[in-house]
């Protein structure tokens, strides 16, 4: 989710006084740009200006451009995509079942424990047959194939289970389960990174089995190969699993039935702050807005919108709605994100909470529509 292009600047206190650190580039291993954001700076005299604003002020999210080709990566604005004619479901009208977060967080640990997971290795295939071995029982599916890549080919293995609804149409909800690559020898193990969004779709699977669905069918992916193997490029290394799965779903038509595409990443954090993604569908961002607020949650999200490169770029270009739920400053500065910092105490089961409970909400919501 790497790639960036520097900001045009503008004055932003607001994000300096609701985070107070400045998110500075963070680089993945041997150089390869990971993830990482810049956020402008503001001079000192605006701070005042702003204090006396605040008792009144909304505050408006600054925009960081990420990608060295943004307007290639932008949701279709013309598609389906950006439509939202249809009503808004009334708040009271949806509930939806709540995170078990301790056992996502149990989930997480079982995960970490296998070390590193890059693709090709021997702790990924031991943790694809962790997951389908939770997935027993299950409708699921996999979308195989051999990724000709800069390092080599590579065997890849998106997951698929698919959870039955009494509607047309088909949420899906999606994580990665790879680790970074180039740090494979060094001792990550990809708590957040990886661990995490594997772990709530774990959870998502134990809230949906065996229930019949007053509401669309839920499909949730393991994607894989999310992670570049040398250098970030969203078009020739990184997200090779969502590339090869959007272009399939694509030609036997699968991408017309999907009404919305949510992706789960990093949402581990124990300080918990999800950005609103430029590059993700706008109402279906609302919707998540409406969810958080809902439950009580909406500090937790939207207080800056960047622009993320992420495995919901191959989908957003053929015209699904997505979005992309992701926090993408772990720890200050971003100095856990790709190192080996990346550990089970930088998590909490909170954050489950709130990440799994919004994006459940978010389906209900959708079924309402």
């Amino acid at each position: 989710m790497a790639g960036a292009s520097g900001a045009a600047a503008s004055p932003c206190p607001e994000e300096e006084i609701l985070k107070m650190n400045t998110p500075r580039e963070t680089e993945g291993a041997k150089g390869s740009p990971h993830k990482f954001l810049r956020v402008p700076s503001c001079p000192w005299w605006l701070l005042g200006v702003f204090g006396l604003m605040s008792l009144s002020l909304t505050f408006a999210s600054c925009t960081t451009q990420k990608g060295t080709e943004p307007s290639a990566t932008a949701a279709p604005s013309t598609s389906a995509a950006s439509s939202s004619s249809l009503p808004t479901p009334s708040v009271e009208a949806v509930t939806a079942p709540k995170t078990n977060a301790a056992r996502a967080m149990q989930y997480t640990k079982e995960v970490v424990a296998f070390g590193a997971r890059p693709i090709g290795s021997a702790n990924h295939k031991k943790l694809e047959a962790y997951i389908l071995g939770h997935l027993k029982g299950d409708d699921v599916t996999d979308d195989s194939f051999t990724a000709d890549t800069v390092e080599g080919k590579f065997p890849i293995r998106n997951i698929i289970a698919k959870y039955p609804g009494t509607k047309n149409g088909i949420i899906v909800i999606a994580g990665h389960y790879d680790t970074n690559y180039p740090l494979r020898d060094t001792g990550f193990v990809g708590a957040n990174d990886g661990g995490a969004s594997t772990a709530i779709l774990l959870e998502f699977a134990s809230q949906l089995r065996g229930k019949k669905r007053e509401g669309y069918s839920v499909w949730l992916v393991w994607t894989d190969g999310e992670e570049a193997v040398k250098t970030w490029n969203i078009d020739k290394d990184a997200v090779y699993g969502t590339r090869h799965l959007a272009q399939k779903w694509q030609e036997d038509g699968t991408n017309k039935q999907i009404k919305a595409f949510l992706l789960a990443d990093m949402i581990g954090d124990a300080d918990l702050n999800i950005e609103r993604e430029a590059n993700s569908t706008p109402w279906l961002e609302d919707l998540i807005l409406q969810a958080a607020t809902q439950l009580g949650y909406q500090s937790h999200f939207f207080a800056r919108t960047l622009q993320v490169e992420d495995d919901h770029i191959p989908f957003a270009r053929l015209g699904v709605p997505t979005a992309d739920i992701i926090d993408l400053e772990y720890g200050y500065g971003n100095v856990f994100h790709h190192t080996n910092q990346d550990t089970l105490d930088k998590l909490s089961p909170k954050s489950f909470q709130i990440a799994g409970d919004v994006i459940l909400q978010t389906v209900w919501l959708l079924d309402a529509r």
